[in-house]
């Protein structure tokens, strides 16, 4: 249970607020820290925490995509396929990573490594097509920048 474990960083969070369901945000990095994305326990737990029904700590959740209901990989490759980086080439980057990974965009790579993901614009719009990796800008991605990237990645040991 995170109250355990983190029982001095929830206090830490919970004491910037006013109102506890103000704390609903990190509480769910959090968890998401802790488990990889946000469980069904988690979220149990920061209703509670914060004393709000399960049912809005969900919908934060389902709101903001950087929360995830389900297992996601070990690095998180989010490719923006808006306009500007369609433009530029993002199509075929993404048809480059789906044949590289062996997953399609929403999916994760059978040994958990890497999750594909499609994005509507991370404000790269001047350096397409672009990507994040782990959060992480990357700017005028060709296919071959991918490949070193998934390389220096594979070799992490992670």
């Amino acid at each position: 249970m995170l109250r355990e474990k983190y029982a001095q960083e929830i206090e830490a969070i919970l004491s910037k607020y006013p109102a506890k369901r103000s704390a609903v945000l990190p509480l769910l990095y959090l968890v998401q820290r802790e488990y990889g994305y946000c469980t069904e326990e988690g979220i149990q737990e920061v209703a509670e925490i914060t004393g709000v029904s399960p049912t809005e700590v969900r919908e934060v959740v389902g709101f903001y995509t950087l929360f995830y209901d389900h297992p996601i990989g070990r690095h998180l490759i989010q490719i923006c396929d808006d306009l500007p980086c369609a433009l530029r080439g993002a199509d075929e980057l993404v048809a480059h990573a789906t044949r590289r990974l062996g997953v399609r965009p929403g999916e994760t790579t059978p040994d958990g490594r890497f999750t594909l993901e499609t994005v509507m614009c991370i404000g790269a719009c001047h350096r397409a097509p672009a990507m994040q990796v782990d959060l992480e800008f990357v700017e005028n991605v060709t296919p071959e920048v991918f490949d070193r990237i998934m390389e220096d990645l594979s070799r992490d040991g992670m």
